[in-house]
């Protein structure tokens, strides 16, 4: 396992050549200190856990690693199933190049027709945002079972079933925090 900054592990994820809509998160607070836990899963392209904090309101830090290469049945297990509804999450592929004229209004004229077709039929909000999702071209996107104020069971889990990563995320991620000084408050 190789420990990464947090942003090159959701570079893996946008490169990954593997059905969008295939991809589970789970996430939430650490167990112990600043920051949140966060965890991606599909089925082919393994499980990613990043543990991240923010430095201050513009610039967040974090490290993250591959901890598995493909999601066996108990590893899926913690994860939200496929249908689920309740959390929803994608993950943004910051284009290399700004898209011409004619690519801009091709895209934002088949958006136009999404929302038209939701609009005009009894679809639910998830149904609108795969779609939506397609549109934009996420790379990553899919159910979520996230709670910003508290650790769900399901990370917990993770954090069990992986222990020496998270030992070792967890070490790496209040190395940056000591560096940044972040848990001192004010003097």
């Amino acid at each position: 396992m190789r420990v990464r900054e947090w942003q090159e592990i959701l570079q893996d994820v946008i490169d990954r050549d593997v059905d969008p809509d295939g991809w589970r998160a789970a996430g939430g607070q650490r167990a112990g200190g600043v920051g949140e836990d966060l965890y991606l899963g599909h089925q082919k392209a393994g499980l990613y856990h990043l543990k991240t904090y923010a430095k201050n309101p513009y610039e967040v830090r974090g490290v993250g690693a591959q901890v598995a290469r493909k999601l066996d049945d108990e590893i899926g297990s913690y994860l939200p199933k496929t249908d689920s509804r309740e959390g929803r999450f994608a993950v943004r592929n910051p284009e290399e190049k700004t898209p011409d004229e004619k690519e801009a209004e091709a895209r934002a004229k088949h958006l136009g027709e999404v929302l038209k077709a939701h609009a005009d039929a009894p679809t639910s909000g998830a149904d609108l945002f795969d779609d939506v999702m397609e549109v934009v071209e996420s790379p990553a996107f899919g159910p979520m079972d996230f709670d910003g104020y508290d650790r769900p069971e399901s990370v917990s889990d993770l954090a069990e079933t992986f222990e020496e990563s998270e030992e070792l995320l967890t070490e790496e991620l209040d190395d940056l925090i000591d560096e940044d000084e972040v848990g001192r408050g004010f003097q």
